[in-house]
């Protein structure tokens, strides 16, 4: 197995014995039901809340489509929290401890009796209750299996077509199950050469953690049977029962008059499918080696070498002293970062590189969006063409879409009781997942054997909480990012010993001509009521290697070489199912050191949280590879053993990674914020972006201010969470050295000055985007939010582009985007998506400007770019973008799209939750806020 970070002895005894008692009670039984467990007491004591908009509920009938698309109805609890997370906007200046339920679900355990709406029992060891307030199933299990058999009960009973959806991405065929639209083409081209598996791969890893990972990797895999077995029970009973999902009639699945056709039954495998989406998607970390090559080749190429690396190198900023840090105590965790004296780069030939193809053998409609409506029924009319666009509209999911990246989202603000009211930590946390309909989570409540947590689990791997509370202890997590990824040049060859081209598909390694592996994927479709694109199929293909999947081809020294992506999880995309387990067993967390020897069972790049009633800690997760002396992780690394990951073995894909205490980690601080910025000194940014301008700096100014006035309560926490959540990162952080570089001299046009004064009010108000009064859908400073919007684009190129050139400014924009504002489409997922303002070039401009200013700058850029680094020059080049970005009117600064009007301000920053089945919701106020939010403060511990 890899070499994991270990509990010690002691402790690993402990919960080996405490397991064993659960393994007794791991296969399936019949007959009378298991003794009824003790209660558990619920340590939050009413002070533990929670939100998952727009509702649990994320499964309808056919008849319930087509009453939403007919009149706008919503099956029961499939919207009941929208409008309370909705409604923080313009609650939380008021907001107090008393009226958080006013925004929250009430996150204690159980349900009261007058607050049941129902009970089910799938088996006589488990029940379901759903309370009459939300509808979040509570399971409660007598017995290890059934407690897991009720999961997954209620799992499809709230996303059996969303879990489907995703099994089928996971495996690249998501074409062929739910129509050839567009985007439906684009999400599996994107994602499946992330994680291609053959079904014998898919087996190997369940097959790895149970014969890898001891008795919990044995309990591990019997639970997610037993999960598996509940969502096929549900299957069976809704298709027999005629209450399935409606999306099946509609894709042409089932018959919706003789109920013929069916549902594919789920396998454990289906979980490794959906698992490598997720965990990729919000997990993974590093990558992008070729462009960072390329960016650097073309700094070298305007500048030379020495001059142009050292310009690379102050944009690429592994470790800006000015950014923001998670742990800021000063202790450092070093980690990927420069070599003194790099070996084995691999850097490209100029104009060598080309991407390796994937699509081959289309026919019919591949690669359009040509359409070829069916004859629907009458009865079905209504919800024709439902996927026309897609079920995943492009660039919904982070990391999908036209020139997207993977991104990651999600935020957390914790205070050491030393500065709250109460004496006790308080944490306000959460993943930022996008919005969709269902949501991509679902919220549980899970009370068995070694099982006691509530909270939420992505669909379909739901057989623990993955973020939420235990008894008395909350945790969450947000995406770390740090390179867990990377490029590998391999030597082309040919075995008869001729000259290898580009297209070889050989390769050396460890000195033998081997064959890549081919992978495919052949894909076809139908028009259905659903999806009325054309007939039509393509057959995908990726080569893989001992080094990964073949990204591109190109040349180093004149030798051909295929560049591939080898990332540490990869094969291993479930192994991460242990540190969850861990994390719900009572038995075995119950402090902040347990907590974070648990975390670092989880192998994707995440960081987590906890707080108990007396400690709040930290933890980032990963298997981080020890990587050989000397080689530069930032870019291509030749494909020789010398420069393999320690202990690299390719057959499992396992090396030697990072120890436990090599990982940033602290208990105790006075606070913690993340929000996907750096986590501490030294460990070094897997790409361009952390600098000395982020959206952490949002929550970190404001939460330093809450705990310097102490008495920090669980309102004003949510309060500042919510503040900085409305306001634009631009106009707070950066518009002030921009008005101070414009205001260097009066600003004779008397229009132009105008619209500084505009910027100016809007700054002094607080920079933020939000309506002038409840429910108006229009901007209070709307003027400014506009200029701003149309400005930042224009003044970034103006700034830049001069002193950098054309080609250079190409590559350094396609590293890393100048923009990622509410209203750009271009974001972490896509217009509507809440998320915003993580990446882009915010951290250049001000080092840029301050420079300009004569202000200190540590860790500057290598030049100074606008205006030359002549004030003047520079108040000229921005005055000129800004009198151009003024006169662009609204209609053209917001385009329009399929939700909203041209020139729609509010609608074009609005989140609309992405329906991935029949059921739409109403478009909702901007909030650049986690999806799933807790608010935990606990009082008592056991």
């Amino acid at each position: 197995m890899p070499p994991r970070t270990v509990m010690s002895t002691a402790a690993a005894t402990a919960a080996v014995l405490a397991l064993g008692v659960t393994l007794l009670a791991a296969a399936p039984q019949s007959g009378a039901a298991a003794a009824e467990p003790a209660p558990v007491t619920d340590y939050c004591q009413g002070q533990c809340d929670d939100i998952l908009p727009p509702g649990q509920n994320g499964n309808a009938t056919l008849v319930e489509i087509l009453g939403n698309k007919a009149f706008g109805t919503h099956p029961a609890h499939s919207d009941d929290q929208i409008d309370r997370y909705d409604g923080l906007v313009a609650g939380h200046t008021a907001l107090t401890d008393q009226k958080l339920t006013d925004f929250f679900n009430d996150a204690s355990f159980g349900v009261p009796k007058d607050r049941v709406e129902s009970v089910v029992s799938p088996r006589d060891d488990v029940t379901i209750t759903r309370d009459k307030a939300t509808g979040v199933p509570h399971i409660k299990g007598t017995t290890r299996y059934g407690t897991e058999f009720g999961a997954g009960y209620a799992a499809g009973q709230d996303r059996l077509w969303l879990m489907d959806l995703f099994r089928h991405i996971g495996r690249g065929q998501l074409t062929s199950f739910a129509g050839g639209a567009l985007a439906n083409q684009g999400l599996e081209q994107q994602f499946w050469p992330q994680a291609p598996y053959t079904e014998a791969d898919l087996e190997a890893q369940v097959a790895y953690i149970r014969t890898h990972e001891g008795p919990r990797g044995e309990q591990a895999m019997a639970d997610a049977q037993a999960y598996v077995d509940g969502i096929n029970a549900y299957r069976d009973k809704s298709k027999n029962g005629r209450y399935f999902p409606g999306e099946y009639v509609l894709t042409g699945k089932i018959d919706a008059i003789t109920n013929v056709g069916g549902i594919e039954p789920f396998e454990l495998t289906d979980l490794i499918s959906i698992a490598s989406v997720v965990g990729g998607q919000f997990g993974g970390g590093g990558g992008g080696e070729v462009q960072a090559a390329l960016s650097l080749l073309s700094a070298q190429q305007k500048y030379g070498v020495a001059e142009g690396t050292k310009v690379w190198e102050s944009f690429r900023q592994r470790n800006d002293p000015e950014a923001v840090l998670t742990v800021h105590d000063g202790t450092a965790f070093p980690y990927a970062g420069k070599p003194d004296k790099a070996r084995g780069t691999a850097l490209p030939d100029a104009g060598s590189v080309t991407a390796e193809p994937l699509v081959f053998d289309r026919t019919g409609s591949a690669g359009t969006d040509r359409k070829a409506p069916v004859k629907a029924p009458a009865n079905l009319r209504k919800a024709q063409g439902i996927y026309d666009d897609g079920v995943i509209p492009e660039g919904s999911l982070p990391g999908s879409g036209s020139g997207a990246q993977k991104r990651g989202m999600s935020n957390a603000l914790l205070v050491s009781g030393k500065h709250t009211a109460s004496g006790n930590p308080i944490a306000v946390f959460g993943p930022q997942t996008g919005y969709f309909a269902p949501q991509l989570m679902m919220l549980q409540e899970l009370q068995g054997p070694g099982i006691s947590a509530r909270g939420v689990s992505f669909a379909g791997v739901g057989m623990y909480v993955q973020m939420g509370r235990g008894q008395d202890y909350a945790w969450s997590a947000t995406s770390a990012g740090q390179d867990i990824t990377d490029t590998y040049a391999v030597e082309l060859c040919e075995p008869d010993g001729s000259a290898p081209t580009k297209d070889s598909t050989h390769y050396r390694y460890r000195g033998t001509c081997t064959a890549m592996e081919t992978l495919e994927r052949t894909n076809s479709w139908k028009p259905t009521v659903a999806d009325s694109t054309a007939e039509g199929s393509y057959r995908m293909q990726v080569r893989r290697t001992h080094y990964g999947v073949v990204t591109h081809r190109a040349t180093v020294g004149g030798k051909p070489v295929a560049y591939t992506s080898l990332r540490s999880t990869y094969g291993h995309e479930a192994d991460s199912i242990i540190g969850f387990q861990m994390f719900n067993d009572p038995d075995l967390v119950k402090d902040a050191a347990s907590f974070q020897r648990a975390a670092s069972n989880i192998d994707y790049a995440f960081n987590w949280f906890y707080a108990d009633s007396r400690t709040a800690a930290y933890y980032n997760s990963g298997m981080n590879p020890v990587r050989a002396a000397g080689v530069d992780p930032a870019l291509p690394v030749k494909a020789e053993r010398a420069y393999e990951w320690k202990d690299f073995d390719p057959a499992a894909n396992t090396a030697a990674y990072t120890s436990f205490a090599e990982h940033p980690n602290s208990s105790g601080q006075d606070y913690y914020v993340s929000w996907n910025n750096k986590q501490a000194e030294g460990y070094s940014a897997a790409g361009f972006g952390l600098g000395a301008v982020h959206r952490g700096d949002l929550l970190d100014d404001r939460v330093a201010k809450l705990v310097a006035e102490g008495g920090v309560t669980r309102a004003s926490l949510t309060r500042v969470m919510a503040e900085a959540g409305v306001t634009d990162l631009r106009g707070e952080q950066l518009l002030p050295e921009l008005l101070k570089v414009i205001r260097s001299r009066p600003v004779t046009d008397p229009e132009l000055n105008g619209v500084v004064q505009q910027l100016e009010s809007w700054r002094a108000a607080g920079s933020q985007r939000r309506e002038n009064g409840s429910g108006s859908h229009a901007y209070a400073h709307a003027d400014a939010v506009r200029v701003m919007d149309a400005w930042w684009p224009r003044l970034v190129e103006a700034e830049f582009r001069p002193g950098l050139g054309d080609d250079l400014y190409r590559e350094l924009t396609a590293a890393l985007a100048t923009d990622e504002s509410p209203a750009a489409s271009h974001g972490a997922s896509g217009a509507h998506s809440g998320s915003a303002f993580q990446y882009g070039w915010w951290g250049f401009v001000d080092k840029d400007l301050r420079k300009v200013l004569g202000q200190p700058v540590e860790g500057p850029l290598a030049r100074t770019y606008c205006g030359g680094g002549d004030l003047g020059g520079c108040r000229d080049a921005l005055l000129a973008s800004l009198k151009e970005a003024a006169a662009q009117p609204a209609t053209q600064v917001y385009p329009g799209d399929d939700t909203c009007k041209a020139g729609d301000q509010w609608c074009a920053d609005a989140i609309v939750h992405r329906a991935l089945g029949g059921i739409s919701q109403k478009t909702i106020h901007w909030q650049n806020r986690p999806t799933y939010q807790q608010v935990v403060e606990f009082p008592a511990h056991r």
